[in-house]
């Protein structure tokens, strides 16, 4: 890690800080990493969390700094740890960083933090919040876009937002239905005409049951073209919020659909 001095974070920070890592490993993964990098558990606590939270506050007290804080972060969840789980990864590294967003610090992709522009304040960190509207030239955001990549657009991290709106309108679909599939193969079960589970209108007539058919392959489209693991490969074709604000706009769109949709009684049961 090379880094100027990085101030200490506040116990608030600590906190969230160690209750994410406890969720990204096991007891026996913190003792490892402790010991492979100079630092002794003196916690007493044998709750994950709180054997990190009581570990790091005592490192800042020695320290004055949050620099071996970060240390260990950077070897607990480096990138080698999660070779073929790359989604797994970028979530985690995107919950780091909506933590420290404060801090003027972030931990890029390659495993390793790096000075960023923080916000000075509370009120200034929600005020970038409240402009992320306004980034997408007025564009209606639907709150549940929001609700899943709020910290990568607050980043500007436009390729993880659209992928994490994306992962939030499957489990929004997952949620209203009661079904556990991902993908196309969720999208035809929950919306297949003969016996759906949810509706998109009444399917009462041709052109209701063509319209259903439509919403269902935008859905399909959207999964296929945002999902797919090779949709990962070509980042140079994006054109950054140009690009996002189109996925996030059809993506706000089918969960405007979803906010009409019903459920057909007695279905997937």
């Amino acid at each position: 890690m090379t880094l100027a001095i990085v101030a200490a974070f506040s116990e608030a920070m600590i906190e969230s800080l160690a209750k994410l890592l406890g969720d990204c490993g096991t007891g026996s993964d913190i003792s490892r990493v402790f010991g492979a990098c100079g630092i002794t558990d003196r916690s007493g606590e044998s709750t994950k969390w709180k054997r990190l939270y009581y570990t790091f506050l005592e490192l800042q007290q020695t320290d004055r700094s949050a620099n071996r804080v970060l240390g260990f972060v950077e070897a607990f969840i480096a990138p080698a740890r999660f070779v073929g789980r790359l989604d797994e990864f970028e979530r985690d590294r995107a919950a780091v960083n909506g933590i420290l967003v404060l801090s003027g610090v972030e931990y890029g992709r390659d495993g390793r933090f790096r000075p960023t522009t923080a916000a000075k304040t509370l009120d200034e960190a929600e005020e970038r919040a409240n402009t992320i509207r306004a980034k997408f030239k007025g564009r209606a955001i639907h709150g549940e876009v929001l609700k899943y990549c709020r910290k990568e657009l607050l980043q500007d991290n436009y390729f993880h937002a659209v992928f994490e709106a994306s992962k939030g309108l499957a489990q929004r679909i997952r949620d209203m239905s009661g079904q556990t599939l991902d993908g196309a193969a969720l999208v035809d079960l929950v919306f297949s005409v003969e016996r759906p589970i949810l509706a998109f209108n009444s399917l009462r007539t041709e052109t209701d049951r063509s319209e259903h058919k439509g919403f269902a392959q935008l859905l399909k489209g959207c999964f296929g073209a945002i999902r797919n693991p090779a949709a990962h490969l070509p980042r140079i074709m994006w054109h950054g919020e140009d690009d996002a604000a189109d996925y996030l706009s059809l993506i706000s769109l089918l969960h405007r659909k979803l906010d009409d949709c019903v459920r057909v009684p007695g279905a997937g049961s």
